[in-house]
């Protein structure tokens, strides 16, 4: 098995894609809105997936935050509202806010595990500061540590319950980034001090099954290179520090935030210690490269990855969508 999460070109494998992926053996899949027509279209995708590997525990991930990061659109699936709507509950009813991000977070499960999708790209754990890119925004979950933290853990609760992984997002902390990371490459200049605001909430939630990194140069832990590609960020902060022994894998190789040729960088994102590389745009002359420049997943990173999907229900004690998707309503009003 590689250590690396492919994308796909369209809505059906190719003939090219079946054979390269039937021999390459990656850890998984990642799909986009290019991937996606309707339940049925998204439901045989990834049957075959799991078909040509025969894996019933292959990784399927996709990005389904809510509001603009959404892969699922209506009217097919519907409308998930973004992390700031349970912030703004949090101010005035916090266990009403809690329970929100838990329902909300469970019927986002339902819809995907309807598809045969497994992993989703969610919680953000990214703590909100003023002055920085909107690229996260509405996006987070708030610019207090501890609130991050129990909505965080509210939404990887409700997953799980809906039958789905969640992956802790963007490690060490994306929240204080002046530029969006997918055009250039950030750089925080904020001390150690203050950058314990950010990795709060990895903390609390350092026994998440997965975590994702940021493309970012933390210049008081690695002023050379950003955390992504950073032996001294993965080990000290997230794996010390931080404490996360879940399945590690890189942010997309694609954003701009990254120079150099996307295998060298699949290779490199392995070498600093990320256990799965992520590539996410199904072009079939970097995938062949990515699977030549990367050795075999390691013995540490195969656990992780066996233990993560391990978590994954069946998600048969879900509650019907419909039910779901008005307690949240019910409670997002109150704000």
């Amino acid at each position: 098995m590689k250590p690396v999460i492919f994308g796909l070109a369209g809505e059906t494998l190719t003939s090219d894609e079946r054979a390269f992926f039937r021999e390459a053996e990656p850890a998984g899949y990642i799909l986009f809105r290019r991937n996606v027509a309707d339940k049925a279209q998204l439901r045989a995708l990834t049957d075959e997936l799991r078909a040509l590997h025969g894996r019933d525990d292959l990784l399927i991930m996709i990005d389904q935050e809510g509001g603009r990061v959404a892969r699922m659109p209506p009217p097919v699936w519907p409308a998930f509202p973004p992390g700031a709507v349970f912030d703004a509950l949090y101010d005035v009813a916090p266990a009403s806010a809690i329970v929100a991000a838990r329902t909300n977070a469970q019927a986002i499960a339902v819809t995907l595990r309807e598809c045969g999708i497994n992993v989703d790209a969610l919680p953000l754990l990214d703590v909100r500061q003023p002055g920085a890119s909107d690229i996260m925004g509405d996006r987070t979950l708030g610019a207090e540590p501890l609130r991050v933290a129990a909505l965080g853990r509210a939404v990887l609760d409700g997953l799980k319950q809906g039958g789905v992984v969640g992956i802790v997002k963007h490690m060490p902390g994306h929240g204080r980034a002046m530029v969006d990371s997918h055009h250039e490459l950030p750089h925080v200049e904020a001390s150690e001090a203050e950058l314990e605001t950010d990795i709060a909430p990895f903390r609390a939630l350092n026994r998440a099954p997965m975590g994702m990194t940021a493309h970012i140069v933390y210049t008081a832990w690695d002023a050379e290179r950003p955390a992504s590609l950073s032996p001294a960020v993965i080990a000290n902060i997230i794996r010390n520090r931080i404490g996360f022994d879940g399945l590690l894998m890189s942010d997309d190789l694609d954003m701009k935030a990254l120079k150099g040729d996307i295998p060298s960088l699949a290779a490199g994102v392995v070498a600093a210690g990320c256990d799965i590389a992520l590539n996410c745009w199904g072009r079939m002359e970097e995938m062949v490269g990515i699977a030549d420049a990367l050795p075999d997943i390691t013995a540490e990173g195969r656990r992780r990855l066996d233990r993560a999907m391990a978590t994954v229900g069946d998600g048969g004690n879900a509650e019907p969508l419909g039910d779901l998707l008005a307690r949240r309503d019910e409670l997002l009003a109150l704000a």
